[in-house]
């Protein structure tokens, strides 16, 4: 597999008029690698990205003890999340042209040692504005480690197994979200939630340690492109004000408040330039053209919206069974831990199918599976036991073993060696941020649900409806309670159930959406085996 060397001297090979020029052609690269190397580095390039998945979710079962901790509402706890989301998809467009500048495996060393120290301040962070700076730096740091292990991979392993580095790399992109609520739920109430994130320390030095050793004489050729300020001045402003506006929205009452007035525009006006100074600017600092190519496109928005709209869910899920159905915060992530088991056994099994399929049939089945599972999860009922929450999650674990690879893919086929970081730097911007945005709207729409059918449930509960009344005395006198107490109990019975009925409608759009969006995979062209490399299908 070719590396690409400023230094040649050799002609560019001509290029599509919507790529930029490509660096001259270079010599071979490394060889790939064999053996018990390539085990260690396979391992050791998969903890950093599990370390960095993980994070994503493994505080969402913890945000109500890091909020009470903190002295903080729940709602402000969600920031933790959130703020990681944004930082991480601000960073993550940026891992092409900084490894044109640092280099594949210094950069990614450096991000793994930064991330591990970024952890430890969250630790120890003593108030929530101090663990949301530290997560803000969490997530910037962690920008590059997704895209990196992706590109890394791919040039350890032989061309014709590259679908298999991608299965393993998928993996543990897809484990990690799975075992963090049920990580983060034993750990806070076994220990303390600042142990959520110190468990990243000892992962962090073992992964930069070994890659160092494996990767420090496979390094990537390095040149100085101009730093694109203004690209990324405006990059930061959209991305931060409408992440902004997304999480205050419904506490400030949405588009009534000027300051989410100000927030919107702000985001709209900086969106809008940035892509007019991207897409003309010599060296941006995100390759907006990537989206001229057919398969980027649909890979990129199919699995963007769907990430989407599966990690706004994850969040909910937890969120909901200890607010409404009194689960610790362990069992709530138990709940949600069976998701991996399909996931991981059909992992190395899609490896070896990848290559024979068409992966725009796998990508589909996918969206299926996902339109069933959140299906059967619109009929929960207050009265639901453990199994019957977690036999969908379960099941989920078969269209998540099929998600990543085939869609990574169709994303990165076509693409040479040397664009591959942008490629995958962009793609996965996109698909963070749209988790972010999910997990903003899967919150605001599930209270905003919740308020409509609380409304609906309480429209004849006045003492002037003698149905009403009589409830409230037949209740009194079958638990001898005063009157009161026994409209207190009815106001619990009608919040829990409105609660219920708001998240089956969450539940059930997201079901529709699944469906809605397997049209984007079949604009794309047929792709067979990892995808990625000059001469992978689907190049155009």
């Amino acid at each position: 597999m070719s590396q690409p060397n400023a230094a040649s001297a050799a002609a560019p090979p001509p290029q599509p008029p919507s790529e930029p020029p490509a660096p001259p052609s270079a010599p071979a690269g490394p060889p790939p690698l064999e053996g018990g190397k390539l085990v260690l580095a396979t391992i050791a390039v998969a903890l950093a990205t599990f370390m960095n998945v993980l994070d994503t979710s493994i505080a969402n079962v913890a945000i109500p003890t890091i909020s009470g901790n903190l002295g903080v509402s729940v709602d402000e706890g969600t920031w933790v999340i959130t703020v990681f989301a944004a930082a991480n998809a601000v960073a993550i467009p940026l891992t092409g042209w900084l490894t044109q500048r640092i280099g594949q495996v210094k950069l990614f060393v450096g991000a793994i040692l930064a991330f591990t120290l970024a952890s430890w301040l969250c630790g120890v962070a003593p108030t929530l504005p101090i663990l949301l700076v530290a997560r803000v730096f969490q997530g910037a740091v962690a920008g590059p480690l997704i895209p990196l292990s992706q590109a890394i991979l791919l040039g350890s392993y032989p061309k014709e197994k590259s679908s298999t580095a991608l299965a393993l790399w998928a993996m543990t992109a897809t484990v990690g979200p799975i075992a963090g609520p049920a990580l983060g739920g034993w750990i806070t109430d076994s220990y303390s939630w600042s142990w959520i994130f110190y468990i990243n320390i000892p992962v962090g030095l073992f992964a930069a340690s070994v890659t160092w050793m494996i990767y420090r004489t496979r390094e990537s050729p390095t040149r100085k492109p101009p730093i694109d300020v203004v690209g990324l001045g405006l990059l930061i402003a959209w991305v931060a004000s409408l992440q902004i506006m997304l999480d205050k929205g419904k506490d400030l009452d949405w588009f009534s408040s000027p300051v989410i007035s100000i927030l919107g525009l702000v985001a709209l006006i900086s969106f809008a330039f940035f892509l007019v100074w991207e897409l003309t600017e010599e060296h941006p600092i995100v390759d907006l053209r990537l989206f001229k190519q057919r398969n980027f496109l649909g890979g990129t928005i199919a699995i963007s919206v769907a990430y989407g709209v599966f990690f706004g869910n994850l969040v909910l899920l937890p969120q909901w069974m200890q607010e409404y159905l009194n689960y610790r915060s362990v069992d709530a992530g138990l709940v949600t831990a069976p998701l991996g088991i399909f996931a991981i056994i059909l992992a190395p099994v899609l490896g070896r199918i990848m290559p024979r399929s068409d992966a725009r049939v796998i990508a589909t089945l996918a969206f299926v599976g996902f339109a069933i599972v959140f299906y059967m999860r619109s009929k929960y009922v207050i009265e639901i036991d453990t199994w019957h929450l977690v036999l969908p999650t379960l099941l989920q674990g078969i269209p998540m073993a099929l998600f990543f690879v085939p869609l990574t893919a169709i994303i990165l086929s076509g693409q040479p060696q040397h664009r591959i970081p942008a490629a995958a730097g962009l793609s996965n911007f996109v698909r963070v941020f749209c988790g972010a945005v999910g997990t903003s709207i899967a919150g605001t729409a599930w209270n905003n649900r919740t308020i409509l059918h609380h409304a609906r449930l309480t429209e004849q509960a006045s003492v002037n409806n003698p149905a009403f009344t009589q409830q409230i005395d037949t209740t009194q006198s079958l638990l001898n309670m005063n009157a009161q107490s026994a409209r207190a109990l009815f106001d619990f019975t009608v919040n829990t159930q409105a609660a219920m009925m708001g998240l089956n409608d969450i539940f059930f759009v997201s079901a529709i959406i699944f469906v809605l969006i397997i049209p984007l995979i079949w604009i794309t062209r047929p792709v067979k085996g990892g995808g990625g490399g000059p001469d992978a299908a689907g190049a155009h």
